[in-house]
């Protein structure tokens, strides 16, 4: 897949991307192990914003904020060939190990999972390849670059 470049000028339009991206990749699990997503931005970049269009899209019912303080956290999704949307903020660890003792390495086997990882360059040491990698740069008041890639 070749990268795709889009400029959002609203959090609404940045929004919009992330829940049109679930009707590219489909709702279909892969094969052997979970979808997962990389986010990838300074503070203030849109990744929240951005996971909460995908999660919508996705048909994540609860709105979903940044888990900081949480690092992990669960949505179960009612329809769909995904059973759980997860929501991983990697920002406060220390080192991928601490992701790894919350049952990270069980949660990526499940292709019924699909993760998403805001500060995935904290854990890319423990992450499979053939995920999705999302950068965010801010442009401006509002404005944003949002490139999405394969790997």
């Amino acid at each position: 897949m070749r990268p795709i470049e889009i400029n959002t000028k609203s959090a609404k339009e940045t929004k919009k991307v992330g829940f049109n991206l679930v009707a590219a990749l489909g709702k279909k699990p892969t094969l052997n192990k979970a979808l997962i997503i990389t986010l990838e931005g300074n503070l203030g970049s849109g990744k929240t914003t951005f996971i909460q269009g995908l999660a919508k899209g996705f048909g994540v019912r609860e709105n979903v904020l940044s888990p900081t303080f949480v690092i992990l956290k669960e949505f179960p999704l009612s329809s769909g060939n995904f059973q759980n949307f997860y929501h991983v903020d990697a920002y406060r660890l220390k080192n991928p190990e601490e992701l790894l003792e919350l049952g990270f390495k069980d949660v990526i086997k499940n292709p019924k999972n699909l993760i998403v990882i805001e500060w995935a360059d904290k854990i890319k040491k423990i992450l499979p390849r053939g995920i999705i990698k999302i950068k965010f740069e801010n442009l401006g008041k509002n404005k944003r670059k949002i490139i999405i890639n394969k790997q």
